[in-house]
């Protein structure tokens, strides 16, 4: 059961995905989290950074669509001045979104992500889809109450998975 929470992939910032690595997989298409996984969750806009990131993606054909659990205003505040396809309240870690996410883009899981911060919605969703989900660390140091309480069962988690030493990577 505990298997469902480990990532296929753990990297320290979203800049470490490349259009060509992800090419290198057969990926085609990118569900990503928002907050605390693009930005800071309290951070309106896309950074300078994340825009260039965003538009390699679309030079390299790799389609992105956001999926948060946050709500409407959020998503679509922040995903709109970007042209990105976004589904709100998405339940995570529930399948139905990320299927709702691969229909719209027209891929398979064999050639669809998953990026997030948290092990128990991006990471549990993801894997209980069928697709390669990638960890990555929280942009922010500072959480919403929920997340608070998920980073606490978050860290038991991977403690459990370094001393079994499936994880490697530090925090």
């Amino acid at each position: 059961m505990l298997k469902k929470f480990l990532p296929d992939q753990h990297v320290k910032s979203i800049f470490e995905i490349t259009p060509e690595s992800l090419k290198e997989k057969g990926v085609k298409a990118i569900i990503t989290d928002l907050d605390n996984t693009l930005v800071e969750w309290d951070r309106p806009n896309a950074t300078p950074n994340l825009i260039k990131w965003f538009e390699e993606m679309k030079k390299h054909n790799i389609i992105v669509t956001i999926v948060s659990n946050n709500n409407e205003g959020r998503v679509k505040a922040f995903s709109d001045p970007l042209n990105i396809p976004f589904i709100f309240q998405a339940r995570k870690p529930l399948a139905r979104a990320f299927k709702k996410a691969m229909k719209q883009m027209g891929t398979s899981k064999d050639e669809t992500v998953v990026i997030g911060d948290q092990l128990l919605t991006d990471v549990l969703g993801g894997n209980r889809s069928g697709l390669h989900t990638i960890l990555v660390v929280p942009v922010a140091s500072t959480d919403g109450f929920v997340t608070k309480f998920n980073r606490l069962v978050e860290r038991r988690i991977l403690n459990w998975f370094r001393k079994k030493g499936m994880i490697v990577w530090e925090d």
